[in-house]
């Protein structure tokens, strides 16, 4: 099964995708320069000094006979030519989220790219140390997500965590195909 990791710049695709992979994952993680800093706002994610300029890819067995090829996705707008080769055959997205109201704002780019691919998705409301935490029906709301569409709290620094997000979207997408 190929599933997507999306969401919008520094909101944790490589660091969900390295967390839960069997393999090394494949990243094409890039530092990020002077003029990138000049592009992507950083005000947010002031630590951070890589971005993904093309794809991350991970594996997880589910079982003998059930793997995840994870890709992740860049955050950014200049990328999302990249969308159209990704989407083609997967089977859903998880969609990371900052639920600081600066940073949910960044979500709604890419909530139109799974929406404009017809992806079934799982919004994945990601925890930062020392964050205020956000009850999940606020972020629905706040994203104008649909009830039918699962909100789940996630930490991808933790491997369960992640895990039990990607778990909610294959039930997701097997509850829209029935």
């Amino acid at each position: 099964m190929k599933i997507l990791v999306v969401g919008s710049f520094g909101v944790g695709k490589t660091t969900a995708i390295g967390g839960i992979s069997e393999i090394r994952p494949l990243t094409t993680e890039e530092p990020i320069t002077d003029l990138s800093a000049a592009t992507d706002d950083l005000s947010s994610t002031p630590g951070k000094k890589t971005t993904t300029v093309a794809l991350d890819f991970g594996r997880v067995n589910l079982s003998d006979d059930l793997t995840l090829y994870l890709f992740g996705t860049p955050g950014q707008e200049r990328f999302k030519e990249l969308w159209q080769d990704l989407t083609r055959g997967a089977l859903g997205a998880l969609v990371l989220v900052d639920p600081r109201p600066d940073r949910l704002k960044q979500s709604f780019a890419v909530l139109d790219l799974v929406e404009q691919y017809q992806l079934p998705y799982v919004i994945g409301v990601n925890h930062f140390d020392g964050q205020r935490r956000y009850p999940l029906d606020e972020v629905r709301d706040a994203l104008s997500v649909s009830p039918a569409t699962p909100v789940v709290s996630c930490d991808v620094r933790r491997r369960q965590s992640t895990g039990e997000a990607l778990i909610t979207l294959i039930d997701h997408y097997i509850d829209t195909r029935l």
